[in-house]
């Protein structure tokens, strides 16, 4: 279950996603609305359940446990809450606590001030030591660290601060993800007009390997290219995404994925409750791969992974290719990616892909969707 609360105190300048920081009169009649909605689907109890944003830490606790009391939920569910550093209190993760929640997902970014500035991110370094010191206190023992590399204007000094930072408050995960420049943001217009430099790919590319040998000295192992994570604190949500597994979205802009149909909820707050008041589906739009173009991206979303994908033999020339090249390793007809394939993930996906290595036969892409 992925649920969209899509309200922000405050918009970053890299932010291309379905958020808006003038509609925080609404955020009662969405949270009713998140419930009637649920209420409707006839859906199996959730393993997993994510609240994203937008800045779901900036809704009153007591309303999110409202939506998480709604959700028909397995005895073991992994429910996790993003949070804003400069959202949170002991109260807050008090009531998520008394809800069920037991994963946290922090928004750190970077630990240098200059970097937040250029992100226009407003918490300091500070707020997330105090973040991650109250949701321990709280008794949350799984916890995320979101954090951008490639920052205009950021060192890869600066760079090694944020992941010494980060992994001294021992953390149970963290995520590192390469800063996209999207063109219809505040920095994708700054730097389309010239008046910000891009983001560098081989500064990138030097973080990425600081952050991996950092994150991997410190007993953090790789589990997809954007994710560390000490043995078993693997986020059980997002791995559910990579084995194309099945989920509900709930809440505007929100995704959903069953039976093999892909499907979008309508993107603002007000749509989704006049939809929800009006008795009417709030899905915007849908698809439904064929089973080729299906076994494609799960071939693809599968190489991301430390498991690795697997390749039919047609595909052998152009995976001995790879691993000549020290872009993949191969074992047990699994073709994984090494660090330097990491780094060229598009490109060796697109080599296999075209190389025939992603013939899967009818029978692996039924079971994806069990």
């Amino acid at each position: 279950m992925y649920v969209h609360i899509p309200f922000c105190a405050h918009r970053c300048d890299y932010c291309d996603f379905a958020t808006w920081t003038d509609r925080d009169h609404l955020i009662d009649e969405y949270v009713d609305a998140c419930i009637t909605d649920l209420r409707r689907h006839d859906a199996p109890a959730a393993t997993s359940v994510f609240f994203g944003g937008g800045t779901p830490s900036l809704i009153p606790g007591e309303q999110l446990a409202r939506i998480v009391d709604a959700i028909d939920r397995a005895s073991d569910a992994e429910v996790t809450v993003e949070c804003n550093p400069d959202s949170v209190d002991a109260a807050k993760f008090a009531a998520y606590r008394a809800a069920g929640v037991n994963r946290l997902s922090i928004g750190v970014q970077s630990m240098t001030t200059h970097v937040l500035t250029a992100l226009n991110r407003t918490h300091d370094p500070a707020n997330v030591a105090r973040a991650v010191e109250l949701a321990r206190a709280a008794g949350f023992t799984r916890l995320n660290l979101d954090l951008i590399y490639g920052t205009p204007g950021e060192t890869l000094a600066d760079w090694e601060r944020t992941v010494a930072g980060a992994l001294a408050l021992e953390p149970e995960h963290i995520s590192a993800y390469a800063l996209t420049v999207e063109p219809a943001t505040p920095l994708g217009k700054r730097v389309a007009s010239g008046a910000q430099e891009n983001v560098d790919d081989d500064l990138q590319a030097d973080a990425y390997a600081i952050a991996d040998d950092a994150f991997t000295a410190a007993g953090m192992g790789w589990y997809e290219i954007s994710n560390w994570a000490r043995p078993g604190e693997e986020c059980r949500h997002n791995r559910l995404y990579w084995t194309e597994g099945e989920y509900l979205g709930v809440g505007c802009a929100a995704h959903g994925h069953t039976g093999g149909r892909r499907w979008w909820n309508v993107r603002t707050p007000e749509r989704y409750i006049a939809a929800i008041h009006e008795h009417v589906s709030p899905e915007a739009g849908s698809e439904t791969l064929d089973d080729g173009t299906r076994a494609e991206e799960a071939f693809a979303l599968s190489l991301r992974t430390r498991e690795g994908a697997p390749f039919a033999r047609a595909g052998q020339e152009i995976v001995s290719e790879l691993e000549a090249d020290g872009l993949v390793t191969v074992a047990d007809q699994q073709a994984v990616l090494t660090r330097r394939g990491r780094l060229l993930a598009s490109d060796v996906t697109a080599r296999l892909l075209l190389g025939g290595a992603a013939e899967l036969e009818s029978s692996q892409v039924g079971t994806r969707y069990h």
